[in-house]
């Protein structure tokens, strides 16, 4: 629904990535992904600053450019917020990285393929050699949720190559926001005998799903993210035993390896070299993410690292309308 109708409105354009780095994923999803790219009103691109959207789990960046009922698309408010003065013109790119498994972590997995590679070797090469926008210094990555996940991870790893993050409502603090659903996930899979792959071909079976369902696919994407196993089925194990739900510790430091709380442990003096770091979280957040968050914001403040952080009054779902703060926030950091 656009709010602003007088806004000078951008253009879209569908482009194709074909992937060489995703053709060994364990899952057998596709290696043409598809982006979408933004340009704002009079713009072909050229010059102006790249963002990179990274969405949540179930989703696709394509996602974000479709019709919504209330609220807008985030063209719609790119259009708005352009059109306002509030923001500076930039591209904005919307891969889609959806899988099997039903998302993405965005990170590297022999499971899940290497995600992290495709974003950085050729998903935004290709959409700056078609549009002369970002390069180096000139580029950002932007998320909410898993997506937001990571946006924080590409910031404490990749550094290099992204010059600006924003992370709303990113995963963070795992003991409270994954490892307490193990016992969920444990029930759901003794309805299937205790089989992972009976539990997935029977949830892919359809015809329809359930919302307690996708919580047990999300632990299961996130198995195959942060400690996958190239002889298990679609690369999934458990960080638990199946039968007492107890911690089998090798397994969940390999999760805890990803936390963006214990990774800024080792990494967060990369993060001084960003031009703008973004991180909020709603201070409701049904999935505990704001304690995540409030360790990571005190390890950034404790090394001196300068960033933007944000507690709203709002839980985690539709919280979109964060990104008219941190959009023009990561565009002028990238000025």
């Amino acid at each position: 629904m656009i709010r602003d109708r007088s806004a000078p409105r951008g253009q879209l354009h569908r482009m194709a990535v074909e992937s060489k780095i995703l053709a060994d994923n364990m899952l057998g999803d596709p290696t043409e992904r598809e982006v979408v790219v933004y340009t704002p009103a009079g713009h072909n691109g050229g010059d102006l600053p790249l963002l990179v959207d990274l969405v949540g789990f179930t989703a696709g960046g394509p996602v974000h450019v479709a019709w919504k009922n209330f609220g807008e698309n985030v063209p719609e408010r790119l259009d708005r917020l352009i059109g306002a003065g509030a923001m500076a013109p930039a591209v904005v790119a919307f891969p889609d990285c959806f899988t099997r498994l039903g998302g993405n972590q965005y990170v590297n997995s022999v499971a899940m393929g290497r995600w992290e590679d495709f974003l950085i070797e050729e998903m935004t090469p290709a959409v700056e050699a078609r549009f002369n926008c970002g390069g180096d210094g000139r580029r950002a990555v932007f998320g909410k949720s898993s997506g937001g996940f990571g946006a924080s991870v590409h910031a404490l790893l990749h550094n290099d190559f992204w010059a600006a993050a924003a992370s709303h409502s990113g995963d963070m603090g795992f003991e409270w926001c994954h490892l307490i659903e193990m016992p969920a996930v444990l029930r759901a899979l003794a309805q299937h005998d205790g089989s992972i792959e009976r539990w997935l071909r029977a949830f892919e079976a359809g015809p329809k799903w359930k919302g307690e369902d996708i919580h047990i696919l999300m632990m299961l994407a996130q198995a195959a993210s942060y400690d996958p196993d190239p002889d298990a089925f679609c690369g999934i194990r458990l960080p638990v035993d199946p039968q007492t739900c107890e911690i089998i510790q090798e397994r969940w430091d390999n999760w805890m390896a990803w936390d963006p709380v214990v990774i800024a442990d080792r990494a967060v003096e990369g993060l001084k070299n960003l031009k703008g770091l973004w991180i909020d979280c709603g201070d409701v957040d049904q999935y505990n993410l704001v304690y995540g968050a409030r360790r990571f914001h005190a390890k950034l403040e404790q090394a001196g690292v300068e960033h933007v952080y944000e507690e709203f009054p709002d839980n985690h779902s539709s919280v979109d309308y964060r990104m008219d703060k941190s959009l023009p926030f990561l565009v002028s950091a990238l000025s």
